[in-house]
């Protein structure tokens, strides 16, 4: 399984490490990704999923089936 937040498809991002030679090698730097059962009122049931810290405070908040819509819209766009 790919490390990629299953709401938000955040995933990580390359860049170089530089030495103090300023010798440079290929890095990447992955997002904070967390496991986590959620209650999802709609289907009445637990739901695993794998997010980012961003999207579990956004869920915290907001709520999980509103916090999947607006992600939805913005990825349809």
């Amino acid at each position: 399984m790919s490390r990629k937040c299953q709401i938000s498809q955040k995933k990580g991002l390359v860049g170089n490490n530089v030495s103090h030679s300023k010798r440079r090698t290929k890095r990447i730097q992955q997002p904070n990704l967390q496991w986590k059962r959620f209650w999802n009122d709609e289907t009445k049931r637990w739901v695993r999923l794998r997010v980012s810290t961003r999207v579990l405070k956004q869920i915290g908040s907001n709520g999980l089936s509103s916090v999947i819509r607006s992600f939805k819209s913005k990825l349809s766009k």
